[in-house]
């Protein structure tokens, strides 16, 4: 497949991580019982620092990271999932136990609908949602330490999109550097506001034309930030000047169908932009856009955005499709000399996975299954069913706290499972509301966004 690279300014564009249907068949015992495995010149970059306070056991002794967000973002949650990059979450004292009423700080009504993560900084918790049928699009400022509503953004005036009824027009979390406040708000464009919610600057993205409709969350890296859109024509990825607005480069893509989100990885001292989208996982240089590698494995549809550890980049594949682990800081096409191993077994279609340690945990939400793999090997450590077998039961990514793994399905019920070689599910928690979005957690508090309101969870 032929790639042009090309430098551009003034188009902006956005990656997407639409929710999408599928059907995949799928065998388990009880609910909570275990089962028996079957033309710009970019600026010079410097690699940034990669934050301990944000790794996971399985990051700190292999020369591969995610690079994570440092300095004082480290203690919030400045962006999809969390400062890590991947669900993990540094300290202890949250709380493992919640409903309706037990253990709520506060709650408070979102207007509209949407399915992007909270994001916290400070005594900020931002959330962006859609209303009128995705013809009015926004971004909401809650002071953290009340939930009280400080401000609402619209977005500019502009087309709306088609998309998935699961997906609708809000699903792309935000991220923030402390400074300024960065939206996709799909074919409305990239906007940055300030924490005052005035609006500093808006790249027009033209038209998007992705299949379900667009969602992806964009990928902070030192001056710019980072996105794909895979999309009927015209699919890119692209870097914007954080300051301004403007493209420092683009390179094309040949990908039609896609809706994860991007990740920077620093591999023996060099960082890669990776992406993972139909059919195939590239890696892209930060500086300059040009392509460094690419794995093939993968299946037509994809979501999950990756993780990292043990010197490999894990990259689940949609509509159960493989987990393909892969070494990154290769050149070219890299299937037959890095992809370490691939498996089947538990892969998720929508919510991301998390590394926690040795084990790679993992839901089936087409079959409400949870799966733990030995992340070094591929094979299969345990399978135990959460609930109650649905179809495209799960929608938020999971994540990994203090000795747990937390899974929240969309009905509102979170799975609380002891990390480590035993299927064990603790307790179940049911916040009574239908829930799609990820959660934020920073200070003790889990931030949570149901179908109708914000949740501060804590002690």
């Amino acid at each position: 497949m032929k790639r042009t690279h090309r430098t551009l300014a003034g188009i902006a564009a956005l990656a997407a991580l639409a929710v999408s249907a599928a059907f995949v068949a799928g065998l388990a015992g009880p609910a909570g019982e275990p089962v028996a495995p079957p033309p710009q010149s970019p600026p010079a970059l410097s690699p940034p620092a990669q934050s301990p306070a944000t790794q996971s056991p399985a990051t700190k002794d292999t020369g591969v990271h995610m690079i994570a967000v440092e300095g004082e973002g480290a203690q919030y949650w400045p962006r999809w999932r969390g400062p890590s990059g991947q669900g993990l979450v540094a300290g202890s004292g949250y709380p493992d136990t919640w409903s309706a009423i037990e253990n709520v700080a506060w709650k408070t009504p979102v207007p509209g609908q949407g399915n992007s993560s909270p994001i916290v900084w400070g005594d900020r918790v931002f959330v962006t949602t859609s209303q009128q049928g995705g013809r009015r699009l926004s971004l909401l400022a809650y002071r953290r330490s009340d939930g009280a509503l400080l401000w609402e953004k619209f977005a500019p005036e502009g087309p709306t999109e088609s998309s998935h009824f699961k997906n609708g027009h809000a699903s792309a979390t935000p991220i923030t550097d402390g400074e300024r406040v960065y939206v996709f708000f799909g074919a409305r464009g990239l906007v940055a506001f300030s924490f005052d919610g005035d609006v500093l600057w808006h790249q027009d993205l033209g038209r998007i034309q992705a299949y379900h409709g667009s969602a992806g969350s964009p990928l902070l890296y030192q001056d710019r930030i980072i996105l794909y859109q895979d999309q009927y024509s015209d699919a890119f990825i692209a870097a914007f000047d954080t300051r301004t607005g403007r493209e420092f480069w683009r390179t094309e893509r040949d990908a039609s169908v896609g809706w994860g989100s991007p990740i920077a990885v620093r591999v023996a001292g060099r960082d890669e932009i990776i992406v993972h989208s139909q059919r195939r996982v590239h890696a892209y240089d930060p500086a300059s856009g040009r392509e460094l590698w690419t794995c093939g494995g993968s299946l037509y549809e994809v979501i999950p955005t990756p993780v990292v550890g043990h010197g490999m980049v894990f990259c689940p594949s949609g509509r159960a499709g493989p987990t393909l682990a892969i070494r990154p800081g290769g050149r070219g096409d890299v299937t037959d000399t890095h992809l370490v191993w691939s498996s089947p077994r538990g892969s998720p279609f929508v919510p991301s996975p998390v590394l926690y340690g040795e084990q790679l945990y993992m839901v089936n939400d087409m079959a409400s299954i949870a799966t733990s793999l030995n992340a070094r090997t591929g094979e299969s450590v345990w399978q135990g069913r959460l609930g109650t077998a649905r179809r495209e039961g799960f929608s938020a990514s999971p994540v990994a706290v203090d000795g747990k793994i937390f899974f929240t399905n969309d009905d509102g019920e979170t799975f609380v499972l002891r990390a480590g070689p035993e299927f064990e599910l603790l307790h179940t928690n049911q916040i009574g509301e239908r829930t799609l979005a990820s959660p934020a957690l920073a200070d003790g508090t889990w931030y949570i966004r149901t179908q109708r309101n914000l949740f501060a969870i804590g002690h």
